[in-house]
């Protein structure tokens, strides 16, 4: 991360780090200090190793920007498993260190041997697990409005498209840590700008004129894009949380980018803004009850969140209690939210075909809830395969059974596929309809395009090398023939990192699949496109600007919800 970046989000921290500090595990009191005054304040959690205030606070940060987002900021665990003292301690701290560094088959990425950590950072980390969990600060309305601002208001921008961008074809590219995005055309291949965001950004959406880019960072921070003046300025921004992962604007006919909603990780809730001006009206808390045991959780946190074509409604995952809230905004001042009872560890997930069924997976229950937004109901829970992770998903016709949804998993090599026809197709809706085998565990996207009869799986979180850096490929009329890889990393031409390949991404004609490939800040990364009918490497991006590239997502596609 450059050193401006790094200031930034060092900066950002600073008041979370200050605020847990309250209710950080025993530090040494003042008095104690000033009897030793040469000698650093200490972490003290029992049966913990002892650390110092200074590589506490560094741990803390490594967490929160590596660890958080699947185990929880309690350390509860969803995606991953939980990491609370009892469990950590009986482990034992080589345990830990050799967890860390090699990672598993289940999805936990091998941070040592990819060199995302140091030797020093590994050996940190074992021993913070370890230690009790801090307690994070609230964040309200008072907070949250500090951070507001519109830096080009509504009446100074511009009417219609002043510049010359294929829009439908630009690409926004999260460059995840260097706290930017990387606006690319799709037609040229080139960086149309570079433009600063929150830290690790996690998705970018389009609103429902196709005029607003709307980034969501780890770190909670939502910049607003306007693409229609000579050149892309963000026009607002906003810090919802200290944590989150999903933002979404108003879709519904009559309510077009009237509205944006962000979900956080931290606190536990979602806030619904101004869709010019991301100016906050509503935050909803949504700590409660599990659906399973019925048990009170301090922390289910927000994941996917997607627009009703149906209702004037956001459809909200709540992770850990395993609710979908339907958030209906046509009163802002009094929301009217239905809860429909799925399955704990929500996560990600999309539409089916006709865009009236929301697929969603709850990882850690091996489940994909089938969500009804037109009756406003649940229609199915499928049992898949071990922690099904599909992004947005993939929709095609299978030969034999119809439209189909596919979701890859984490846990295993496996490729779930579930029939969505209720009405042609019957027989086969809302079951597992079949399972393809990929190339291994730790798949996080899948993906294919109407225009297209290739399925392509990345596996940037499985262990080994050979099947990180490259990507499976089915042929969807010949399923039962397998996959063919695609040794992407090696058509980078880049000699050393990590080289993890990443979410395929369609253009918006449907004939190319843009690919990243991910290595560490300081290492070399590119973006790889592949002609979609031949399967052959069409072109390769590289530019020392593009630090860390991960997810790349299509204006058109995601406007229209095509995957």
């Amino acid at each position: 991360m450059p050193i401006s970046s790094r200031k930034s989000f060092a900066l950002s921290l600073a008041g979370l780090f200050s605020a847990m500090a309250l209710t950080l595990p025993h530090v040494a009191s003042a008095a104690t200090e000033t009897a030793t005054a040469t000698a650093p304040a200490m972490v003290s959690s029992p049966g913990a190793p002892d650390l110092s205030q200074a590589d506490f606070d560094t741990a803390k940060q490594i967490y929160f920007q590596r660890c958080a987002g699947c185990h929880g900021v309690l350390r509860k665990g969803a995606t991953g498993k939980p990491l609370t003292p009892d469990i950590t301690q009986s482990r034992g701290q080589a345990y830990l260190e050799a967890l860390i560094t090699y990672g598993s088959p289940a999805g936990m990425p091998n941070w040592g041997t990819s060199n995302a950590l140091t030797r020093e950072q590994v050996t940190l980390m074992a021993k913070f697990i370890q230690h009790t969990p801090p307690q994070p600060p609230e964040w309200g309305m008072a907070e949250t409005l500090k951070t507001w601002k519109v830096l080009v208001k509504p009446e100074d921008r511009p009417t219609h498209q002043l510049n010359k961008l294929n829009l439908q074809n630009l690409f926004s590219v999260t460059l995840r840590d260097d706290g930017k995005i990387a606006l690319i055309d799709g037609d040229s291949k080139q960086i149309v700008k570079l433009i600063e965001t929150g830290y690790a950004v996690h998705i970018s959406r389009i609103s429902a004129s196709g005029r607003y880019l709307l980034v969501i960072g780890r770190d909670a921070r939502i910049d607003m894009i306007d693409l229609w003046p000579l050149e892309p300025t963000k026009v607002a921004e906003i810090k919802v949380g200290i944590e989150a992962r999903s933002v979404e604007t108003s879709k519904f006919k009559g309510y077009e980018d009237k509205y944006t909603i962000a979900g956080s990780y931290w606190p536990p809730q979602f806030t619904i803004m101004d869709g010019e001006t991301l100016e906050p009206k509503q935050i909803v808390s949504t700590r409660g009850m599990t659906v399973d045991k019925q048990e009170y959780h301090p922390e289910p946190r927000v994941a996917a969140i997607i627009a009703s074509h149906e209702w004037p409604e956001f459809i909200v995952n709540v992770k850990e209690t395993g609710k979908v809230l339907l958030v209906n905004y046509q009163d802002i001042k009094n929301l009217t939210i239905t809860s429909i009872d799925a399955a704990p560890f929500l996560h990600d997930g999309g539409w089916d075909s006709t865009h009236r069924y929301f697929m969603t997976a709850a990882n850690n229950s091996n489940k994909v809830a089938v969500i009804d937004s037109k009756e406003r109901k649940l229609t199915a829970l499928v049992e898949v395969g071990k922690t099904p992770h599909p992004g947005r998903g993939a929709n095609f016709v299978h030969p034999q059974y119809g439209p189909v949804w596919a979701t890859s998993h984490l846990g295993d090599a496996g490729i779930s596929m579930i029939g969505t026809d209720p009405l042609k197709h019957p027989q086969y809706a809302w079951k597992q309809v079949g399972s393809l085998k990929g190339q291994g565990g730790g798949s996080l996207f899948i993906k294919t395009h109407p225009n297209s009869r290739h399925l392509y799986v990345d596996t940037p979180l499985n262990p080994d090398a050979k099947i990180s850096q490259s990507v499976a490929v089915f042929d969807i009329d010949k399923l039962d023939a397998g996959y063919s890889v695609l040794p992407i990393a090696e058509y980078a031409g880049i000699k050393q990192g990590a080289l993890r390949v990443v979410q395929p991404e369609y253009n918006r004609a449907g004939d190319e699949v843009w690919f990243s490939v991910w290595s560490g800040q300081a290492d070399e990364s590119a973006l790889v496109v592949i002609d979609d009918k031949t399967l052959k490497l069409k072109a390769v991006i590289k530019d020392k600007r593009l630090i860390t590239p991960t997810g790349k997502f299509n204006v058109y596609n995601t406007q229209y919800d095509i995957y």
